[in-house]
């Protein structure tokens, strides 16, 4: 696959994540709360919560890639993995971050986040699908399933059960 093939695919990739992570945040109310839905769209305004937006869109569509084109890629899970953690942990960060300098959180603000979250996971995905020397060991690869079942998990587990501190803390807005 070449260079031109990859970026069109990871924008391709940043729009339908937008459109599914929108279509996430609002999914569990427009079906009365069904206990299936919880696990993958957001059940409340928590910062956790709003990670699911991100998080099960990339993963969606890293399993359609890698039957289009991922099978030609070692690093290809590791690559999709890591991407998901580090638009997610951009959210955290950036969220905090002007929440904590402008004292309040603001709706504008925060799909501005959402949006560079998403654009930092795909650009980090592309640069590093092309290097297929990166993250490509058994390590990386082993490495990379494991953090992948651990978020399910903790995704499953965390919508039910959250802990009681701030990432898990409804917003108000």
């Amino acid at each position: 696959m070449f260079l031109n093939e990859i970026k069109q695919y990871s924008i391709v990739g940043a729009v339908f994540t937008l459109i599914a992570g929108i279509l996430l945040h609002f999914v569990y109310e427009w079906t009365g709360g069904n206990n299936l839905i919880a696990i993958f769209g957001a059940v409340n305004e928590s910062t956790w919560e709003h990670l699911k937006m991100l998080f099960w869109p990339i993963i969606l569509f890293g399993v359609i890639e890698y039957f289009i084109y991922g099978k030609e890629y070692r690093n290809f899970a590791s690559i999709k993995v890591l991407s998901a953690l580090l638009g997610m942990a951009t959210i955290v960060v950036l969220f905090y971050t002007y929440t904590g300098i402008l004292g309040d959180n603001y709706l504008i603000l925060d799909i501005l986040v959402f949006i560079v979250g998403i654009v930092t996971a795909y650009i980090f995905s592309t640069k590093n699908l092309i290097s297929q020397k990166k993250y490509s060991s058994d390590f990386w690869t082993k490495t990379s399933v494991l953090l992948l079942l651990l978020l399910i998990i903790l995704f499953v587990l965390f919508t039910f059960l959250p802990p009681n501190i701030g990432l898990f803390k409804e917003l108000t807005f």
